[in-house]
């Protein structure tokens, strides 16, 4: 059920990224249109004009030419560069060049404004009929993008760029709000675990003291109870463990070795009660001390070992515990738990770490998570992935 609702809110948040593509693809593709229209209207209307100049020159009326060529065209609301019939750029304007600079380097540009003015629409020829001569082209009209739609080409870009900022801003908050709220959760549940667990375990540790007095002549009985204390006694190490979480972590300079040998030495004894037949192998190298929590450590490297005995499952495995100095400048060493298990498969290694996810039917899926937290936010390092194949076994690596 846990692996599914993860699996549930990743298609949630696929279908929200599906959503605003389609939702930004037709907000593009409308503003597309519309400037499409706005560009056939602009054309249009010189059309119109063109045609206004061309039946006012076929009159030979002088003042109605140059009354439509200064009063109508000139004051449309769009660049225009008007050229001769060779092409040459007699009148320009808004295209960012004074109509009053004839000069070479202004000619030039115009021309350039014009070549790029030609790619987007095919200027408009000013033509002239004469009934004895026929029709002669008097110039053409080069109009580009109104200011209007040069502000409505980018807008759904600015949309996109300021909805685009909102949502990142949010998911921030929101993940910021969610991790603190986790975290917050965490620590509740960790300090009332120890809270419950130490009045017990203090009970337990006398009655068992009571025991020991009267059962001095039984010395199978005492090594029961001495068995019994040491278990106890884990508990309530266990409880010191989980009055750490939330608190400012003492991190001392520490050499692992010890931590890993404590560790390793616990489960190599408690391996016939789990009923696997598993080797653990441990290989330490020359590496130096790390600023550590031994308590803490100790529940990390404990709950990747037990995860590696699990990925074992019912077969004789092996298990191998390797130290050396780190391969990334950031970090001082490594600690790497490998096993040859099961494997993750490649779908599953991004969620791993997640609480809840758990392959074991009894599992809560939180001991790598608490892990992943204890490494990282407490001791600043890294718990990595380091490989995996399905069928051969896992590599974890923790990084100091």
């Amino acid at each position: 059920m846990r692996n599914h609702l993860y699996e549930s809110s990743g298609r949630f948040k696929a279908f929200l990224l599906g959503a605003a593509m389609v939702i930004i693809v037709a907000l593009l593709f409308y503003t597309e249109k519309m400037v499409r229209d706005l560009r056939m209207e602009a054309r249009t209307i010189l059309q119109f004009y063109a045609k206004m100049y061309a039946d006012a020159a076929s009159d030979a009326s002088n003042t109605d030419v140059n009354f439509i060529f200064d009063k109508v065209i000139k004051k449309t609301y769009f660049p225009i560069i008007y050229t001769s019939s060779e092409y040459k750029p007699l009148f320009w304007k808004g295209i960012g060049v004074s109509p009053q600079d004839t000069s070479k380097t202004a000619i030039t540009k115009v021309n350039k404004i014009k070549t790029r003015m030609g790619k987007i629409s095919d200027p408009i020829p000013i033509t002239f009929e004469d009934p004895n001569l026929g029709t002669f082209t008097l110039g053409y009209i080069y109009y580009g993008d109104s200011a209007t739609i040069t502000r409505l080409r980018y807008l759904p870009y600015i949309e996109i760029g300021l909805v685009g900022l909102f949502i990142f801003v949010g998911f921030i908050g929101f993940s910021t709000i969610k991790k603190s709220e986790q975290r917050f959760l965490w620590v509740g549940m960790s300090k009332e675990t120890a809270h419950q667990l130490g009045t017990p375990i203090s009970s337990l540790l006398g009655w068992m003291a009571l025991l020991r007095e009267r059962s001095y002549k039984r010395p199978e009985t005492i090594k029961v109870i001495n068995e019994m204390d040491q278990d106890v006694r884990r508990l309530g190490k266990v409880a010191e463990r989980f009055s750490q979480i939330g608190s400012m972590t003492d991190l001392r300079d520490k050499n692992i070795h010890p931590i890993l040998k404590n560790v390793v030495g616990y489960i190599r004894r408690r391996l016939p009660q789990m009923k696997k037949k598993v080797i653990i192998e441990d290989s330490y190298a020359e590496i130096p001390a790390v600023p550590a929590n031994s308590d803490l450590l100790e529940w990390v490297f404990e709950n990747l070992i037990k995860n590696a005995i699990d990925a074992i499952g019912e077969d004789t495995g092996a298990i191998k515990i390797e130290t050396g100095l780190s391969d990334r400048k950031k970090y001082k060493i490594y600690v790497d738990v490998i096993d040859n298990g099961k494997g993750i498969a490649f779908k599953n290694k991004n969620d791993i770490f997640k609480p809840g996810i758990s392959t074991k039917k009894r599992g809560w899926g939180l001991g790598l998570n608490l892990s992943k937290r204890i490494v990282e936010e407490y001791h600043h390092g890294k718990l990595i992935i380091r490989e995996s194949h399905p069928g051969v076994g896992t590599t974890l690596r923790v990084y100091l």
